[in-house]
């Protein structure tokens, strides 16, 4: 186990890298169990499971990131922009924020897992049932008054700029 004196050692730059080594491999080890599941139970029962997973996962993350920056009760969209910065998913996928008629826009340009089913030669993952999961829970767990839809996700895909792409608004 590395030791809190060994990685105080570490430099900037070797902690960094081990960041983003850190978060590639939770984006594999989530592609790997889905993938078992799928292979074994099918498409369906996977997806079961990855919905069940991502509906709790993503609330626990928000709320050790909500602590971390010190957002508040109800840091607005502002807070959320700051927190999805600091997913370990966001690492491991090239993404951008900006904002549209009041409302926060949040895209993944780049998605490790379908690229990596692509590769495979594998149907794209259907992401979105599980993703609604993973993005409205962590914007209502960092704000409970922030709402989320999803503007384009695989299999109903409606921006090929991205992989990706999901509103957050408080009404």
């Amino acid at each position: 186990m590395l030791t809190q004196e060994e990685l105080e050692k570490l430099s900037r730059e070797q902690l960094i890298e081990l960041l983003l080594i850190d978060s590639k491999n939770l984006v594999a080890m989530d592609g790997v169990w889905f993938q078992s599941v799928e292979r074994e139970q099918g498409m369906d029962c996977a997806m079961h499971h990855d919905e069940e997973i991502w509906k709790r996962y993503t609330r626990s993350e928000a709320k050790r990131i909500k602590k971390f920056l010190s957002l508040g009760e109800h840091p607005g969209l502002e807070g959320l922009t700051r927190a999805l910065n600091y997913r370990m998913v966001d690492r491991a996928n090239p993404s951008e924020v900006g904002y549209r008629d009041g409302r926060l826009i949040y895209k993944i340009l780049v998605c490790r897992v379908q690229e990596a089913r692509t590769r495979k030669n594998m149907p794209l993952h259907p992401c979105k049932s599980a993703a609604v999961y993973e993005y409205g829970g962590f914007a209502e767990e960092i704000d409970d008054r922030i709402k989320c839809r999803c503007v384009s996700c695989y299999p109903d895909v409606t921006d090929a700029s991205c992989s990706c792409a999901w509103e957050f608004w408080i009404d």
